[in-house]
């Protein structure tokens, strides 16, 4: 299985030399530190967890190296910039920006997966916590996560966040993904505070282990419709279970209620009327290009990557194809061989653990034009910030790839601009300066 990244140059023998090379290495190092990657193993198993992400590690380095030599013959031009750190955070993972008035200082919302929410001035660096936060299930993958505007925002002050939450009773120690509506109060003032906290969504079951939650949130262009995407949490076989609501992308109202055209409606009680695509095991970013078509990046196992094109009531396979291997080293089926499942635009072999999607726009800023309409992918174990060209035929193909040195775990896209959120303890956010 090699990289389907359609419409780009055929890569050299040295370079499918090493991919080769990569599915048969064994992954080793430290064991000390357990792995909180995303593209984990579909067990509980720390060690294996561990190696998984040593395996990612050490593959990236290489597929990278090899992927920028095959670029430097597929254009002519690659934007250059620098990086401006801004401020630093304890384990960030998701980051949206406030309403810009012309004078003022681009402000955005970052959330710690431990459980703080924090406004941050990008002139100042200043940061404000955010009070009222929910109690979170932190650990592992979990803890708070997304956060976006309300559509309304302006006028109502609403945000949406997803978080884990930790089961009680019969469900401890177990854990699901939840999603709520709450009124940011005191924006301006020195104590912002998070009221009126209404839920919206969760996972109908929750289960042990800390994985593949995925809880990304969008709303689609016109604001009439919440997009969810929810992770397999690890299980595989509940992507393809149409009574439970893991492993799908959600439709919904804003209030949380059910749309009547989704594609599996029959009432609203039913839990399969809230699904838009099934078959998914970890998407971490969703967008809207600027046709209005609905993309996410999907984390696949041991290879296998997913940039995909979602279309209402498809299935995506997980986990009877993938382009993939399993941890043990056994194949899956590709998606060639079932073409009843909807295949991705591109695969990525080895991976690149995408985390997050944006679309870059210029705004009153444009600082990339060559990217203008491109999607702009953040990568954990790549430690890249990744350009996607999409067509208008819908076919995509890597553009540009960048060497961050850091594991990168969200991108911004804002009026023209782009800010980076790295991953993990110290992390950095950061604002590319074109050269």
């Amino acid at each position: 299985m090699i990289n389907n990244n359609e419409g780009k140059p055929a890569p050299s023998i040295l370079a499918l030399s090493i991919i080769a090379l990569l599915f048969s290495a064994s992954a080793c190092s430290s064991p000390s530190t357990p792995s909180t990657d995303d593209n984990v193993t579909d067990t509980q198993s720390v060690s294996t967890e561990t190696a998984d992400a040593v395996y990612q590690s050490e593959s990236a380095d290489e597929a990278n190296a090899a992927y920028n030599a095959e670029s430097k013959q597929a254009t002519n031009v690659k934007p250059a910039f620098m990086s401006k750190a801004i401020a630093s955070f304890n384990e960030p993972w998701a980051m949206t920006a406030l309403p810009k008035e012309s004078n003022e200082p681009l402000k955005l919302l970052v959330t710690q997966k431990t459980g703080e929410l924090f406004i941050v001035d990008t002139v100042t660096a200043a940061k404000t916590p955010i009070k009222g936060v929910p109690k979170v299930g932190y650990g592992g993958q979990g803890g708070l996560g997304d956060i976006i505007l309300a559509p309304d925002f302006a006028t109502s002050g609403s945000i949406y966040l997803s978080y884990v939450e930790a089961g009680t009773a019969s469900e401890r120690n177990k854990y699901g993904a939840k999603v709520v509506e709450a009124k940011l109060s005191g924006l301006d003032t020195a104590t912002p505070t998070l009221q009126a906290i209404t839920p919206i969504w969760q996972q109908n079951k929750k289960y042990g282990g800390q994985g593949h939650y995925s809880h990304r949130l969008l709303f689609s262009p016109d604001g009439r419709y919440l997009y969810i995407s929810s992770g397999d949490r690890q299980q595989k076989d509940p992507a393809q279970d149409m009574d439970v609501n893991l492993g799908k992308i959600i439709r919904l109202y804003p209030d949380g209620s059910i749309p009547n055209d989704n594609p599996f409606y029959t009432r609203a009680d039913d839990i399969k009327s809230q699904f838009w695509s099934v078959g998914h095991r970890n998407v971490l970013g969703m967008t809207f290009d600027n046709a209005d078509r609905l993309w996410a990046i999907e984390m696949g196992p041991r290879g296998g990557d997913e940039f995909n094109l979602i279309k209402k009531g498809n299935n995506y396979g997980w986990p009877i194809v993938s382009n993939g291997r399993n941890y043990s080293g056994t194949d899956i089926p590709d998606h060639d061989t079932r073409p009843e499942f909807e295949a991705p635009k591109i695969t990525w072999t080895p991976v690149i653990s995408p985390s997050f999607i944006n679309i870059y726009t210029a705004g009153s800023h444009n600082d990339f034009p060559a990217w203008q309409g491109d999607a702009l992918l953040s990568g954990l174990s790549s430690q890249a910030l990744v350009v996607v060209s999409i067509n208008e035929d819908g076919s995509a193909a890597e553009r540009y790839r960048y060497d961050m040195g850091a594991r990168i775990r969200s991108v911004l896209a804002i009026d023209g601009q782009v800010w980076l959120l790295e991953d993990g303890k110290d992390a950095r956010l950061l604002q590319l300066v074109p050269e």
